[in-house]
């Protein structure tokens, strides 16, 4: 037997306010059918005042705990992957930490974009098998709102704000928990999707940037190959996933994927029409929805894959 990370609960947050293509069309030159053929996305939701990337974490943290049956104050680790975080420091890890009632428990954050949550999740999952936690929460929570330039349609109309979560259990078994993890970063292609602004180089927050065709083809290559990375570690081919969770940038994207791989259509969750892209919040998202609606279920293999700036991107084979 081999002490290993089991999810035992998820959970998941949105804004109230759901954002249509519709409503969007009527601030910049856009149109839903547009929009709907180059991504798949419909609807998005935007944080509105009061809400934060910490606010929203903690919501989708409160979720999970309940689902896992545990109380905060037996989580030992939280790691919350962001690249909006509160303020510039301390960790937004903490303020979701206070907000549970932990008084003390390791906690910080990851930046990694959308790879964040497979970071986080890879970071969490080698701590809890080294013992420095019995419980810990790994969270993907953004308000990418705040860093749109919503006079640029290639990018205003891609992106929506929400968090998800779940909660890994250290538990002695070789039937259960995650399996096998695999990271990757190439900091050659900053200025294909990047941000413009920086504390230690404008001063300010700045507004995303991004050269979509660019990174269209790389995101094919680059998530078909970690997923076959992280199967052959783990120990599984493609024919035995029940479920992928990917990261919902874009549904064509999840389709070329899913080609490349010779996946079936249905075996992948998508949410992205809904909820467009969420950065790291999008993977957990997805799960949580998979998990609620009774698609993803205890026994399953699933995959966890995403791509994101810088560029990094990763990979996850679980056991649910």
């Amino acid at each position: 037997m081999s002490r290993r990370s089991v999810i035992i609960g998820t959970g998941s947050a949105l804004p109230p306010r759901r954002v249509t293509n519709a409503e969007l069309a009527e601030r910049v030159d856009t149109s839903h059918e547009w929009i709907v053929e180059r991504t798949g996305i419909h609807a998005r939701h935007i944080a509105g005042d009061g809400e934060t990337t910490a606010t929203l974490a903690t919501d989708a943290a409160r979720k999970a705990l309940a689902a896992a049956g545990i109380t905060a104050d037996q989580i030992g680790l939280i790691v919350l992957a962001t690249a909006t975080p509160d303020q510039t420091f301390p960790a937004s890890a903490t303020r979701v930490q206070t907000a549970l009632g932990i008084n003390d428990c390791i906690a910080f954050d990851v930046a990694a974009v959308c790879t964040g949550f497979l970071y986080a999740l890879s970071v969490a999952d080698n701590m809890v098998k080294g013992g420095m936690a019995d419980y810990a929460l790994v969270i993907g929570a953004e308000t990418f709102s705040r860093i749109l330039d919503w006079e640029d349609r290639a990018t205003c109309v891609l992106f929506g704000d929400g968090a998800g979560a779940l909660v890994l259990h250290a538990q002695d078994t070789e039937d259960r928990g995650i399996l096998a993890t695999r990271l990757h970063a190439d900091g050659r292609h900053n200025d294909l999707l990047y941000v413009d602004g920086g504390v230690s180089t404008t001063g300010t927050v700045g507004k995303l940037r991004m050269k979509g065709k660019e990174v269209f083809r790389h995101a094919v290559v680059n998530l078909a190959d970690v997923l076959n990375e992280v199967l052959e570690v783990a120990g599984h081919t493609a024919d035995e996933v029940d479920w992928v969770v990917p990261h919902q940038a874009n549904k064509r994207i999840l389709d070329a994927t899913a080609r490349k791989l010779g996946l079936a259509p249905e075996r992948v969750v998508v949410t992205v029409d809904q909820h467009a892209n969420t950065s790291a919040a999008s993977v957990p998202l997805a799960l949580d929805t998979a998990v609620r609606d009774g698609r993803i279920k205890q026994g399953d293999l699933i995959v966890l894959e995403a791509m994101g700036g810088g560029f990094t991107w990763g990979a996850a084979v679980a056991r649910f």
